[in-house]
């Protein structure tokens, strides 16, 4: 028996350009033998977070389920002030970064079971520039490649593929950076940097080998250039990269300055192009049913 009654499901309709209602017949059918009770909330893009905010407030849910990317398991636990309540993920977005770093996988009743059951792990989240980021964020080439897939018409992997080559003609790279870390003060040029606890993006591509999502650190990951037989090295399963390619520094705190306004993206989301990138470790941990 479970030692929990309500359970809150938030699905994002449109994420992914996938239809979700055979999760949502899974969902509903578990729920049913457990006997336990379950609402629903579509999100709309507007009011989301002030609407959910309520539900929790009145409902108390004891399990939040997320069916969607990244962007509906963060618009969730921003709403969670401790680790009192688990999220169970449905990777449903267009990426699904944390799903994939936490190696949740497999068909609806699995996930299900998964979602609604005892095992769980707790994960370090990333403010930057006071924003929740549970994933990888930056600031860049990649950002710029976000930017370009938010704005085009194609969902999906080939909705990334498709804007890549465009993004690669217009970006001004390598960009000029300067980076505050542990009283240091570092000049790099770069193609991104990125801030991350995951291991690796939503495609697979492994960019941080050192990467723990329970370490009370982040790390910071300078791209030095673009060089496409290394991006190629982060899709094997034993990653080798080029200190030429790729430098690391491990940080509790960071500071990242550019020369000029550049795009920047957390957790899958184009936030605008910025100068600066502000990162700390969240004191708030989140609570993930894992497999």
């Amino acid at each position: 028996m479970a030692d929990f009654s309500r359970v809150l499901m938030v699905v994002n309709p449109i994420s992914g350009g996938k239809d979700k209602s055979d999760i949502i017949e899974e969902v509903e059918k578990q729920v049913s033998e457990r006997n336990l009770e379950l609402e629903i909330y579509y999100t709309s893009g507007k009011g989301d977070k002030e609407a959910l905010f309520s539900i929790i407030e009145d409902y108390d849910p004891q399990r939040i389920l997320s069916v969607g990317g990244d962007g509906t398991i963060k618009l969730i636990a921003e709403l969670l002030t401790d680790d009192s309540i688990p999220i169970g993920i449905f990777p449903a977005g267009s990426a699904n970064g944390l799903a994939e770093n936490l190696n949740l996988d497999g068909n609806n009743a699995e996930l299900t079971r998964i979602a609604l059951g005892n095992k769980f792990r707790l994960i370090d989240a990333i403010l930057i520039n006071d924003e929740l980021c549970l994933h990888i964020s930056d600031i860049g080439l990649n950002a710029a490649l976000i930017k370009n897939y938010q704005e085009g018409n194609i969902r999906g992997k080939l909705g990334y593929l498709i804007q890549s080559i465009p993004t690669l003609i217009k970006s001004d790279f390598p960009f000029q950076f300067k980076i505050e870390v542990d009283g240091k003060e570092i000049s790099r040029k770069a193609v991104l940097i990125a801030v991350a606890n995951a291991k690796k993006y939503g495609t697979g591509s492994k960019i941080n080998p050192n990467g723990r999502y329970d370490d009370g650190k982040f790390e910071i990951l300078i791209f030095k250039e673009f060089n496409i037989p290394q991006i190629l090295q982060t899709f094997r399963e034993h990653v080798n990269l080029d200190e030429d390619f790729l430098e690391i520094i491990s940080a509790v705190e960071a500071k990242i300055f550019s020369q000029k306004n550049i795009p920047f993206q957390i957790d899958g989301e184009y936030r605008g192009d910025i100068k600066e990138v502000t990162a700390r470790i969240s004191p708030v941990k989140i609570k993930i049913a894992v497999p």
